[in-house]
Protein backbone atom coordinates (compact mmCIF):
# COMPACT_ATOMS: atom_id res chain seq x y z
CA UNK A 1 0.00 0.00 0.00
CA UNK A 2 3.00 2.49 0.63
CA UNK A 3 4.61 2.22 -2.77
CA UNK A 4 1.37 2.53 -4.18
CA UNK A 5 0.73 5.88 -2.58
CA UNK A 6 4.99 6.75 -3.20
CA UNK A 7 3.78 5.87 -6.92
CA UNK A 8 0.51 8.12 -6.71
CA UNK A 9 2.35 10.65 -5.43
CA UNK A 10 5.74 10.44 -8.23
CA UNK A 11 2.52 10.25 -10.71
CA UNK A 12 1.02 13.57 -9.73
CA UNK A 13 4.10 15.61 -9.24
CA UNK A 14 4.99 14.42 -12.65
CA UNK A 15 1.84 15.75 -14.23
CA UNK A 16 1.99 18.70 -12.15
CA UNK A 17 5.83 19.38 -13.75
CA UNK A 18 4.38 18.82 -16.81
CA UNK A 19 1.93 21.21 -16.63
CA UNK A 20 5.03 23.89 -15.00
CA UNK A 21 6.98 23.83 -17.65
CA UNK A 22 4.50 23.33 -20.36
CA UNK A 23 2.69 26.55 -19.63
CA UNK A 24 4.61 29.31 -20.65
CA UNK A 25 5.13 27.18 -24.11
CA UNK A 26 1.24 27.51 -24.32
CA UNK A 27 1.18 31.49 -24.29
CA UNK A 28 3.38 31.44 -27.39
CA UNK A 29 0.63 29.84 -29.04
CA UNK A 30 -2.85 31.36 -27.45
CA UNK A 31 -3.82 34.89 -28.87
CA UNK A 32 -4.08 37.87 -26.92
CA UNK A 33 -7.77 38.35 -27.59
CA UNK A 34 -9.77 40.99 -27.05
CA UNK A 35 -11.61 42.63 -30.19
CA UNK A 36 -9.32 44.19 -32.53
CA UNK A 37 -9.79 48.34 -31.45
CA UNK A 38 -10.23 46.99 -28.28
CA UNK A 39 -8.38 46.08 -25.42
CA UNK A 40 -7.17 43.14 -22.88
CA UNK A 41 -5.51 41.85 -20.41
CA UNK A 42 -3.31 38.65 -20.38
CA UNK A 43 -1.78 37.07 -17.40
CA UNK A 44 1.35 34.68 -18.00
CA UNK A 45 2.16 34.41 -14.41
CA UNK A 46 3.78 35.06 -11.86
CA UNK A 47 2.40 38.65 -11.14
CA UNK A 48 3.09 39.80 -14.59
CA UNK A 49 0.64 40.91 -17.50
CA UNK A 50 0.64 41.98 -20.61
CA UNK A 51 -1.91 44.49 -21.58
CA UNK A 52 -2.87 45.56 -25.16
CA UNK A 53 -4.45 48.72 -26.99
CA UNK A 54 -5.15 48.25 -30.26
CA UNK A 55 -1.48 47.06 -31.52
CA UNK A 56 -0.03 48.77 -28.81
CA UNK A 57 1.43 46.21 -25.55
CA UNK A 58 2.84 46.90 -22.38
CA UNK A 59 3.61 44.93 -19.05
CA UNK A 60 2.60 45.53 -15.70
CA UNK A 61 4.10 44.01 -11.86
CA UNK A 62 1.79 43.21 -9.37
CA UNK A 63 4.12 43.09 -6.09
CA UNK A 64 3.09 42.86 -2.59
CA UNK A 65 4.34 46.52 -1.96
CA UNK A 66 2.88 47.84 -5.39
CA UNK A 67 2.95 47.79 -9.40
CA UNK A 68 5.51 48.64 -12.27
CA UNK A 69 4.01 49.73 -15.49
CA UNK A 70 5.84 50.45 -18.48
CA UNK A 71 4.76 52.20 -21.26
CA UNK A 72 1.16 53.91 -20.58
CA UNK A 73 0.98 53.90 -24.25
CA UNK A 74 -1.59 57.04 -24.34
CA UNK A 75 -4.78 59.08 -22.18
CA UNK A 76 -7.08 56.74 -23.05
CA UNK A 77 -5.04 53.93 -22.35
CA UNK A 78 -3.96 54.73 -19.36
CA UNK A 79 -7.18 54.64 -17.83
CA UNK A 80 -8.14 51.43 -19.12
CA UNK A 81 -4.96 49.77 -17.99
CA UNK A 82 -5.58 51.67 -14.70
CA UNK A 83 -9.25 49.62 -14.20
CA UNK A 84 -7.93 46.40 -15.30
CA UNK A 85 -4.73 47.00 -12.49
CA UNK A 86 -7.41 47.84 -9.80
CA UNK A 87 -8.86 44.25 -11.24
CA UNK A 88 -6.31 42.67 -10.01
CA UNK A 89 -4.42 44.51 -6.61
CA UNK A 90 -5.68 47.67 -4.82
CA UNK A 91 -1.85 48.24 -4.28
CA UNK A 92 -0.48 51.45 -6.00
CA UNK A 93 1.49 52.11 -9.13
CA UNK A 94 4.78 52.31 -7.55
CA UNK A 95 7.24 52.73 -10.98
CA UNK A 96 6.40 53.97 -14.34
CA UNK A 97 8.54 52.94 -17.25
CA UNK A 98 9.65 54.76 -20.13
CA UNK A 99 10.82 52.72 -22.80
CA UNK A 100 12.13 55.39 -25.20
CA UNK A 101 10.63 58.89 -25.80
CA UNK A 102 8.42 58.31 -29.15
CA UNK A 103 4.67 59.72 -27.64
CA UNK A 104 3.09 57.16 -29.11
CA UNK A 105 4.24 54.91 -26.17
CA UNK A 106 4.73 57.14 -23.15
CA UNK A 107 1.55 59.50 -23.34
CA UNK A 108 -1.14 59.46 -20.90
CA UNK A 109 0.80 58.99 -17.38
CA UNK A 110 -0.65 61.56 -15.43
CA UNK A 111 -3.16 59.30 -14.19
CA UNK A 112 0.05 57.22 -12.58
CA UNK A 113 1.37 60.54 -11.36
CA UNK A 114 -1.57 61.18 -9.20
CA UNK A 115 -0.71 58.04 -7.31
CA UNK A 116 2.74 59.27 -6.77
CA UNK A 117 4.65 57.07 -9.15
CA UNK A 118 7.93 58.03 -9.92
CA UNK A 119 9.04 58.03 -13.37
CA UNK A 120 11.84 55.95 -14.90
CA UNK A 121 13.89 56.54 -18.67
CA UNK A 122 16.84 57.06 -19.82
CA UNK A 123 18.74 59.92 -19.64
CA UNK A 124 18.91 61.44 -23.28
CA UNK A 125 14.83 61.78 -22.41
CA UNK A 126 14.80 64.48 -20.56
CA UNK A 127 16.00 66.40 -23.62
CA UNK A 128 14.26 65.00 -25.85
CA UNK A 129 10.96 65.74 -23.78
CA UNK A 130 12.07 69.34 -23.42
CA UNK A 131 12.49 69.92 -26.97
CA UNK A 132 9.01 68.35 -27.67
CA UNK A 133 6.92 68.44 -24.77
CA UNK A 134 3.58 67.17 -24.03
CA UNK A 135 1.08 68.20 -21.03
CA UNK A 136 0.39 64.68 -21.35
CA UNK A 137 3.62 63.10 -20.31
CA UNK A 138 5.47 63.26 -17.47
CA UNK A 139 9.20 63.93 -17.04
CA UNK A 140 11.28 61.38 -15.21
CA UNK A 141 11.89 61.60 -11.68
CA UNK A 142 15.08 58.42 -11.98
CA UNK A 143 17.23 58.48 -15.07
CA UNK A 144 20.37 56.21 -16.37
CA UNK A 145 22.64 56.10 -18.64
CA UNK A 146 23.77 52.46 -18.98
CA UNK A 147 21.95 50.67 -16.94
CA UNK A 148 19.36 50.59 -14.26
CA UNK A 149 17.89 47.65 -11.34
CA UNK A 150 14.34 48.41 -10.52
CA UNK A 151 13.52 46.82 -7.31
CA UNK A 152 9.97 46.39 -5.60
CA UNK A 153 9.19 44.10 -2.71
CA UNK A 154 11.72 41.33 -4.39
CA UNK A 155 11.21 41.62 -7.89
CA UNK A 156 13.59 42.90 -10.67
CA UNK A 157 13.37 44.55 -13.35
CA UNK A 158 16.54 45.34 -15.53
CA UNK A 159 16.83 48.05 -17.87
CA UNK A 160 19.70 48.25 -20.39
CA UNK A 161 20.38 50.79 -22.90
CA UNK A 162 22.56 49.82 -26.29
CA UNK A 163 23.34 52.78 -27.73
CA UNK A 164 21.35 54.20 -31.15
CA UNK A 165 19.42 52.09 -32.61
CA UNK A 166 15.50 53.33 -32.76
CA UNK A 167 15.79 56.65 -31.31
CA UNK A 168 18.69 57.55 -29.41
CA UNK A 169 17.23 56.50 -25.54
CA UNK A 170 15.67 53.23 -25.58
CA UNK A 171 15.48 51.04 -23.05
CA UNK A 172 15.30 47.11 -23.44
CA UNK A 173 13.43 45.14 -20.12
CA UNK A 174 14.32 41.72 -18.73
CA UNK A 175 12.59 40.11 -15.87
CA UNK A 176 15.60 38.03 -15.15
CA UNK A 177 13.65 35.36 -12.75
CA UNK A 178 11.53 34.82 -15.54
CA UNK A 179 14.05 35.54 -18.19
CA UNK A 180 11.79 37.37 -20.22
CA UNK A 181 12.66 40.56 -22.07
CA UNK A 182 10.27 43.16 -22.70
CA UNK A 183 11.17 45.33 -26.20
CA UNK A 184 9.81 47.88 -28.03
CA UNK A 185 9.48 48.81 -31.39
CA UNK A 186 13.21 46.99 -32.28
CA UNK A 187 11.56 43.15 -32.57
CA UNK A 188 7.97 43.31 -33.38
CA UNK A 189 7.71 39.08 -34.28
CA UNK A 190 6.15 37.86 -37.92
CA UNK A 191 5.94 41.68 -39.10
CA UNK A 192 8.15 43.81 -41.64
CA UNK A 193 9.35 47.30 -40.35
CA UNK A 194 6.97 49.65 -39.76
CA UNK A 195 6.79 51.95 -42.92
CA UNK A 196 9.61 54.32 -44.47
CA UNK A 197 11.57 53.00 -40.41
CA UNK A 198 10.82 56.30 -39.08
CA UNK A 199 14.13 57.18 -36.11
CA UNK A 200 15.46 53.80 -36.98
CA UNK A 201 19.22 53.49 -37.30
CA UNK A 202 19.49 50.00 -39.57
CA UNK A 203 22.85 49.68 -39.12
CA UNK A 204 22.91 50.07 -35.11
CA UNK A 205 19.33 48.37 -35.13
CA UNK A 206 21.36 45.56 -36.30
CA UNK A 207 24.02 45.56 -33.92
CA UNK A 208 21.97 46.05 -30.38
CA UNK A 209 19.66 42.85 -31.95
CA UNK A 210 23.30 40.71 -32.06
CA UNK A 211 24.13 42.18 -28.74
CA UNK A 212 20.70 41.22 -27.11
CA UNK A 213 21.20 38.06 -28.61
CA UNK A 214 23.83 37.20 -25.94
CA UNK A 215 21.76 37.94 -23.02
CA UNK A 216 19.99 35.36 -20.86
CA UNK A 217 16.37 35.78 -22.16
CA UNK A 218 13.94 32.57 -23.12
CA UNK A 219 10.91 34.74 -24.00
CA UNK A 220 10.21 37.81 -25.43
CA UNK A 221 7.12 40.52 -25.14
CA UNK A 222 7.10 42.71 -27.74
CA UNK A 223 5.34 46.07 -27.71
CA UNK A 224 2.93 45.65 -30.55
CA UNK A 225 0.71 43.04 -31.78
CA UNK A 226 -2.63 42.60 -33.59
CA UNK A 227 -4.83 40.69 -30.81
CA UNK A 228 -4.58 37.55 -32.87
CA UNK A 229 -0.83 37.46 -32.08
CA UNK A 230 0.40 35.60 -28.50
CA UNK A 231 1.40 37.95 -25.48
CA UNK A 232 4.53 36.43 -25.84
CA UNK A 233 7.42 34.30 -27.69
CA UNK A 234 9.76 32.66 -27.73
CA UNK A 235 13.45 34.43 -27.80
CA UNK A 236 14.25 32.89 -31.52
CA UNK A 237 12.06 35.94 -32.56
CA UNK A 238 15.01 38.49 -31.76
CA UNK A 239 17.23 36.48 -34.14
CA UNK A 240 14.71 36.09 -36.65
CA UNK A 241 13.89 40.04 -37.00
CA UNK A 242 17.82 40.66 -37.53
CA UNK A 243 17.49 37.94 -40.31
CA UNK A 244 15.47 39.88 -41.87
CA UNK A 245 17.25 43.43 -42.06
CA UNK A 246 19.92 41.59 -42.93
CA UNK A 247 18.41 40.05 -45.98
CA UNK A 248 16.81 43.43 -46.60
CA UNK A 249 20.16 45.42 -46.54
CA UNK A 250 21.54 42.81 -48.48
CA UNK A 251 18.93 43.01 -51.37
CA UNK A 252 18.86 46.14 -51.65
CA UNK A 253 22.89 46.84 -51.86
CA UNK A 254 23.03 43.71 -54.54
CA UNK A 255 20.75 45.28 -56.46
CA UNK A 256 22.31 48.93 -56.22
CA UNK A 257 25.70 47.61 -56.73
CA UNK A 258 24.68 46.20 -59.98
CA UNK A 259 22.93 49.53 -61.23
CA UNK A 260 20.00 49.94 -59.81
CA UNK A 261 20.02 53.15 -57.99
CA UNK A 262 16.34 54.24 -58.78
CA UNK A 263 14.31 54.27 -55.23
CA UNK A 264 11.27 53.60 -57.37
CA UNK A 265 13.20 50.50 -59.14
CA UNK A 266 14.40 49.11 -56.35
CA UNK A 267 10.54 49.03 -54.43
CA UNK A 268 9.27 47.51 -57.33
CA UNK A 269 11.59 44.69 -58.08
CA UNK A 270 13.02 43.52 -55.13
CA UNK A 271 11.21 40.64 -53.39
CA UNK A 272 11.82 39.14 -50.17
CA UNK A 273 9.44 35.99 -50.78
CA UNK A 274 11.02 34.14 -47.42
CA UNK A 275 8.70 36.98 -45.14
CA UNK A 276 5.75 37.03 -47.69
CA UNK A 277 3.80 35.95 -45.03
CA UNK A 278 5.00 38.28 -42.30
CA UNK A 279 2.00 41.17 -41.52
CA UNK A 280 2.15 44.25 -43.98
CA UNK A 281 4.61 42.30 -45.97
CA UNK A 282 3.05 44.09 -49.69
CA UNK A 283 2.07 47.62 -47.79
CA UNK A 284 5.30 48.25 -46.16
CA UNK A 285 8.04 46.60 -48.02
CA UNK A 286 8.52 49.14 -50.85
CA UNK A 287 8.71 51.47 -47.77
CA UNK A 288 11.68 49.66 -46.38
CA UNK A 289 13.46 49.05 -49.09
CA UNK A 290 13.37 52.65 -49.94
CA UNK A 291 14.88 53.58 -46.33
CA UNK A 292 17.93 51.04 -46.59
CA UNK A 293 17.93 52.80 -50.35
CA UNK A 294 18.68 56.30 -48.28
CA UNK A 295 20.84 54.83 -46.01
CA UNK A 296 23.17 53.60 -48.93
CA UNK A 297 22.59 56.70 -51.01
CA UNK A 298 22.55 59.50 -48.67
CA UNK A 299 24.30 57.87 -45.68
CA UNK A 300 21.23 58.58 -42.96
Amino acid sequence: MKKVIQNSILIICLILSTFATASPELLTKTPMGGQEFGHSVKHIGNGIYVFRWWVYRNIFVVTDDGVIVTDPINPKASQLLQSEIRKVTDKPVKYVVYSHNHHDHISGGNIFKSEGAKFIGHKNILEQLSDHPSPVIPMPDITFEDSYILKLSGRTLELNYFGPNHGDSLAVMRLPEEKILFVVDIVTPRRVAFRGMPDFWPDEWIRTLKEIEKMDVDYVISAHGPQSQPPIDPASVITEQREYLEDLMAAVKEAMDSGMHSPDALRENIKLPKYQKWRSYDQWLPMNIERIWAYYHMGW
